[in-house]
């Protein structure tokens, strides 16, 4: 009898237990807090984007995706180093965001940084599970410039197979071509 009873009130206790706790992560709570940011960068206003994410870092210190965002705008305005700053700043509050690793890859390949911005397009491709096509391309850009041209062609190609035509363009062009001579 103590058993069932027992067995009753933590089944209870369960049940409100998951209809009372707040299931949405800080991430979640973040993208939803700063929607009319994103939705700037969206629009590619990036100069209102980065005054936006520039107080929303001022409000909230410990948001990694305020960091990651103004990062972003600051990466778009031509800053790079500004934007390595946040961007670190982000992946130290949450490193699981796979955007603050490809703009981390971009703004070190923009700075002829290529090797740091290869291991950025790793741990992009690797933290969003090889699904997205962009840190694919962008490793192969950067494959290019280290020499590793068969590794470049089968991110181009995996690249393509996810969707993407920017990768198509590039793999018509040398160093994968051949180059005819007449």
């Amino acid at each position: 009898m103590e058993v069932v009873l027992l067995s009753l009130l933590f089944g209870i206790y369960l049940f409100i237990r998951y209809f009372v706790v707040d299931h949405e992560t800080p991430a979640e709570k973040d993208r939803r807090r700063f929607q009319a940011g994103i939705d700037l960068i969206q629009l590619r206003r990036y100069e209102e984007a980065h005054a936006y994410f520039d107080s929303a870092v001022k409000a909230f210190p410990k948001s990694g995706l305020a960091y990651a965002y103004r990062g972003k705008c600051r990466l778009q305005l031509g800053n790079q180093h500004s934007a390595l700053y946040d961007l670190t700043q982000a992946l130290s509050l949450d490193n699981t965001v796979s955007s603050s690793y490809l703009d981390r890859g971009i703004a070190f390949f923009q700075l002829q940084l290529y090797q740091e911005a290869f291991r950025e397009f790793d741990k992009a491709i690797w933290y969003s599970r090889g699904m997205e096509p962009d840190p694919l391309r962008w490793r192969a850009m950067v494959g290019i410039h280290l020499q590793r041209i068969s590794q470049a062609e089968q991110d181009l190609r995996r690249a393509i197979e996810l969707g993407d035509e920017n990768s198509v363009y590039v793999l018509k062009q040398p160093p994968f071509t051949k180059v005819m001579l007449s």
